[in-house]
């Protein structure tokens, strides 16, 4: 990737520098939240900024671009990972980004063990992935709304259709 400006850089991380960062023990309240951000929207800035009233510094989990084919498909994303971290690292919200290529974020949620683990108004306490990891070792999960009628699907669809 091109050198990035140092405040982008900064925040772009690999699991072993977040985890260094802002592994445990810590004190700092730390809220993860995950997603594709393939075409961040202004539901995306208002979801990620509620989710960092929750604490301290939030970690988004960034899906890679393997990641993102198997789960939306061969045309996703539209962006690729390093656009995306760079446009996600730009927000005054977040305060690092990591990428994980596995399908779910899974072990990136057992390793970190957030304070609180943020979702979206389309999930339950039940279907978050990593809740169970979170709330065993004493933390919590929030299900933030949604901005109504923006998604990432919704623009393209809306694009493909010439609107």
């Amino acid at each position: 990737m091109k050198a990035l400006h140092p405040a982008f850089e900064a925040k772009i991380v690999t699991r072993d520098e977040l985890l260094a960062r802002l592994g445990r023990p810590r004190t700092a309240k730390v809220v993860f939240t995950n997603g594709c951000f393939d075409l961040l929207h202004r539901g995306h800035v208002e979801y990620l900024a509620a989710a960092r009233a929750f604490g301290d510094a939030l970690v988004v989990g960034l899906n890679s671009d393997d990641s993102v084919r198997r789960l939306k498909g061969p045309t996703r994303p539209v962006n690729p990972e390093d656009d995306r971290a760079v446009v996600l690292a730009a927000l005054a919200s977040v305060d690092a980004v990591t990428v994980f290529d596995e399908d779910t974020p899974r072990e990136l949620i057992a390793a970190l063990l957030p304070d609180v683990l943020v979702k979206g108004g389309d999930y339950t306490v039940d279907t978050v992935v990593g809740a169970r990891e979170v709330i065993e070792a004493g933390g919590r999960v929030v299900i933030a709304p949604l901005v109504p009628g923006r998604s990432t699907t919704s623009i393209l669809e809306r694009s493909r259709q010439g609107c």
